[in-house]
């Protein structure tokens, strides 16, 4: 059976709980067409790049399917008619990856980032440090005052 990658985006408002249960369903369809999910990542609530229907936000879940095309079919289906599904999008592929996708991976760097930037800045200050560390500024010079 060819390999297939699937990801949708589902609409903000609906919980965590709600997403599973609806990547459930569609692991199901997939079950009762012939076809398994081999993977499946839930990728979290993200930003979207624009607006769709009133949403900024979305739930991201990844499919790796190996499955066959009417399974897929049948898959896509059942997302363009579910109205809490807001975008899918499903490509073919050689070979299924082994272990966490690329959002997974990056999603870990990014807090080692930011621990190695706080340690090459050293302890952090206040405003009330930063003020103390500069010089007195000099006295104003009054005009039109004589000595």
């Amino acid at each position: 059976m060819p390999f297939y990658e699937n990801v949708f985006i589902a609409r903000q408002d609906i919980s965590a709980a709600q997403v599973e249960a609806l990547a459930d369903t569609f692991t199901g369809i997939v079950a009762a067409q012939g076809g398994q999910v081999t993977k499946r990542e839930y990728w979290g609530l993200r930003n979207l790049a624009y607006r769709i229907k009133k949403n900024r936000k979305g739930h991201y879940i990844l499919f790796n399917l190996d499955a066959p095309p009417p399974a897929v079919n049948e898959l896509e289906r059942n997302m363009r008619i579910n109205e809490d599904v807001l975008r899918y999008i499903t490509v073919r592929v050689d070979a299924l990856e082994e272990g966490p996708s690329a959002v997974m991976q990056n999603r870990g760097r990014g807090e080692e980032r930011e621990r190695d930037r706080d340690r090459e800045r050293g302890p952090r200050r206040s405003f009330g440090d930063r003020d103390r560390d500069r010089e007195p500024a000099p006295a104003p010079i009054a005009e039109g005052v004589e000595e």
